[in-house]
């Protein structure tokens, strides 16, 4: 009795280790899938994405490396953070490193889709420590479990039951184990798996043999013993013929101990032939590996006698790719300034459009206010022979303003010629704005009173820029012109200045007329924007102005912007350098 129940216990051990190897290749089948399809779903997150490749190939050094450096990146989504948690966990747990298991697994959040089989891989942990009362709290929380854990992933409740009653029987607490160890064995017979009940059964009868109940033990060592005839496990065939065989030494039944100790041998001996047919395998891998490098020496030394020959040839073929080299950089050369001719070329075509366009809408709009003058001063004579003064006045009011459209436009064309032919002369110098501000818009208020124009002017006598005063005076003049011609009766304009730093002076003229659509200022802000005609309806103007503005403004080393909602007035922004304290 005493050799039966040894050789039990030692049977117990073994068919507890295989169970769990076997349940780890019975997750893993289904686990894959679902990583694999979890890894293609986020294959961004770089690392994420290796360290589960590498947890499905079963490479545990690279999983744990990985799945570290994705823990590490400053983003993480929690549901990835879970599973990186877990491949961790489950890498150290296959390398035997349980301390390191157990936490990473106590690091995944209960709300990770498969966070039962968290407290299964715990269970196991403290299983494998002997901590069995340990093991048994982590269980016992899957008992309640559904049998299909988030439609994904199966924990069998045999797998929980047989665990439970596996370590109730290591704490040789027998009454607690046996019903768990039962409950396992109609579960696994109802689902026909073979190799799990055959590991029951041999449980079981352990469990009997472990409190001397002989003639409930032995019915189990035959039942599993009857299975391993269907299988194909040589380790299920070896243990259970040797069980056999105690079973029957232990009735004195030697003639059918001796029948299952034979058998025995004969698993044996096939597991033998296995591994030694390992072994040739590795010998003859050895021997080709062998063969393999002979044939690698053999080359070596062919290949030191083709090296002058190489060497030749390498010399040949670099002094050719330097000819190649330098025959491409000049043909590379040659193409960059095709290129540069071709964008010059289209720049010059650029210019003579815009120079023909200049022409045709100054010739247009000179055109139109002559004629226009010329049908005025015709009813002004008609109305000077009924002598009706107001209508006389109105006409004359009306010539002065064709008249001082026409001027405006002559004189922006006469400075924008001496632009175009540097004949202008230019000279940046430190000058207060206060007074050339005040000098222009002087010149301006009478037609501002006349049109109902409420006009201010707000800047201090302290302001000094540099600049060029004539171009700075055109400038003015033309943001001046430009805000009457588009303000209406009770609109306002403001001249004022801005100090957003120490290194520009702004100078804003304001109104509050028409404004312009986001279409004409997009225009108007390109430099070959050049002459857009005004949107809107009774107003003359090229463009031109603006345009010299611009090119005036460029020259002293200025920033010009506009701002301008339809409707709600026009904001033109001229950054100056402002003068040092010193100048």
């Amino acid at each position: 009795m005493n050799r039966i129940i040894k050789f039990s216990i030692l049977l117990l051990f073994l068919l507890f280790r295989y169970y769990l190897s076997s349940q780890e290749v019975t997750q893993n089948d289904v686990f894959r899938s679902e990583i694999l399809k979890k890894a293609n779903q986020h294959k961004s997150d770089v690392d994420f994405y290796k360290s589960a490749s590498f947890f499905v190939e079963e490479e545990w050094d690279s999983t744990l490396v990985y799945a570290m450096r994705y823990l590490n990146t400053a983003k993480q989504n929690i549901d990835l953070t879970d599973y990186s948690h877990y491949f961790r966990g489950f890498s150290f747990l296959s390398k035997s490193i349980y301390q390191e298991a157990e936490r990473e697994f106590k690091l995944i959040s209960p709300k990770f889709e498969y966070y039962p089989l968290v407290k299964m891989r715990l269970g196991q942990i403290a299983l494998e420590q002997h901590e069995f009362e340990k093991a048994i709290s982590y269980f016992k929380e899957l008992i309640g479990s559904p049998k299909d854990v988030n439609n994904n992933f199966f924990i069998r409740k045999g797998d929980i039951l047989e665990n439970i009653g596996l370590c109730y029987l290591h704490l040789k607490n027998f009454n607690k184990a046996e019903p768990y160890l039962l409950q396992s064995a109609k579960d696994r017979e109802l689902k026909k798996d073979t190799l799990a009940l055959i590991l029951t059964y041999g449980n079981i009868a352990n469990l009997y043999y472990e409190q001397y109940k002989d003639d409930m033990a032995i019915p189990y060592f035959e039942k599993a013993y009857r299975l391993s005839k269907n299988i194909k496990a040589f380790n299920e065939k070896l243990l259970t013929s040797m069980n056999m065989a105690v079973v029957e030494e232990n009735r004195k039944n030697f003639q059918k101990a001796l029948v299952y100790r034979k058998e025995y041998e004969q698993w044996k001996d096939s597991l033998n032939d296995q591994n030694k047919i390992y072994e040739v395998a590795q010998i003859e891998k050895e021997f080709a590996v062998k063969q393999k490098q002979q044939e690698v020496n053999l080359l070596e030394a062919e290949n030191k006698a083709k090296v002058k020959e190489r060497n030749s040839l390498l010399y040949s073929a670099v002094t050719l790719l330097i000819l190649l080299g330098v025959t491409f950089y000049f043909y590379k050369e040659k193409n960059k300034t095709n290129k540069i001719i071709l964008a010059q070329k289209a720049r010059l075509d650029e210019l003579n459009v815009a120079k023909d366009k200049l022409f045709s809408i100054v010739s247009h709009d000179l055109r139109s206010s002559v004629n226009a003058l010329k049908m005025s001063n015709t009813k002004l004579l008609d109305d000077i022979g009924t002598k009706n003064l107001d209508t006389i006045k109105d006409a004359l009011q009306n010539n002065s303003s064709i008249v001082n459209g026409a001027y405006n436009l002559l004189d922006n064309l006469l400075h924008w010629a001496l632009l175009q032919t540097k004949q202008s002369y230019f000279h940046i110098e430190s000058l207060r704005l206060f007074f050339i501000v005040e000098q222009v818009a002087y010149n301006y208020k009478a037609i501002m009173e006349d049109k109902g124009i409420d006009f201010s002017m707000s800047i201090l006598k302290t302001d000094k820029v540099f600049a060029d005063q004539e171009s700075l005076k055109i400038v003015l003049r033309n943001l001046l012109d430009n805000a009457i011609k588009f303000s209406e009766a009770n609109d306002s304009i403001k001249i004022y200045t801005e100090h957003p730093n120490g290194i520009y002076c702004n100078l804003i003229v304001e109104d509050s007329g028409l404004g312009m659509s986001k279409t004409t200022l997009e225009t108007l802000q390109k430099d070959t924007g050049t002459l857009a005609k005004k949107e809107h309806e009774g107003t003359i103007g090229t463009g031109l102005g603006l345009q010299l503005c611009k090119s005036y403004i460029k020259k002293n080393n200025s920033k010009f912007t506009i701002e301008s909602t339809l409707g709600k007035g026009t904001k033109m922004v001229v950054s100056l350098p402002k003068t040092t304290p010193n100048a």
